[in-house]
């Protein structure tokens, strides 16, 4: 009798991380947050791991550990939720000089208008000298089930884009 040959055991590496670090206060946020998470995770994405994390858990490791990131919001009387200002103020000096040309992208649940909030990350992100790979995404207005499928392209694109090399 022939004996087989032995299969190895496969493991998965992944050598590139996405962190995505998006504040979710509501039912509707975090249908948004994980649509993100859902799009970065696709089938076809072969070597990019994802974290998630709230902003109050994410810190300065976390970001200096990442190859990419999505930033996501809610609008809070015109300007972004207090705590993803947090995530700022306590990563902003540790990580300046190390992640410049970070590739980002972020998403804002916009009650209005969004555009105070936009300004507020366009210019905190412009100081640590991230660079933007894929325009920003505004859920504007009343929740629509159409904001999770666009949350989910964002999340695709910024991952798939990591996985190829892009960035």
């Amino acid at each position: 009798m022939k004996k087989r040959p032995r299969q190895k055991k496969r493991t998965v590496s992944f050598s590139k991380k996405l962190l995505i670090v998006a504040h979710a206060p509501s039912a509707n946020t975090l249908r948004l947050r994980e649509a993100v998470e859902r799009g970065a995770c696709h089938q076809d994405i072969e070597n990019v791991q994802v974290k998630v994390l709230a902003p109050l858990d994410a810190g300065p490791d976390d970001v200096l550990d990442c190859d990419a990131i999505i930033l996501g919001t809610t609008e809070n009387l015109g300007y972004m939720s207090g705590a993803l200002k947090d995530f700022f103020d306590r990563t902003y000096y540790p990580v300046l000089e190390k992640t410049q040309g970070l590739p980002f992208s972020f998403y804002i649940r916009a009650g209005h208008d969004g555009t105070g909030t936009h300004r507020a990350i366009e210019s905190i992100t412009t100081g640590l000298r991230w660079r933007l790979v894929q325009e920003p995404l505004l859920c504007r207005g009343e929740y629509r089930d159409e904001f999770e499928s666009q949350c989910e392209e964002l999340g695709l694109y910024l991952a798939a884009g990591l996985d190829a090399g892009l960035f």
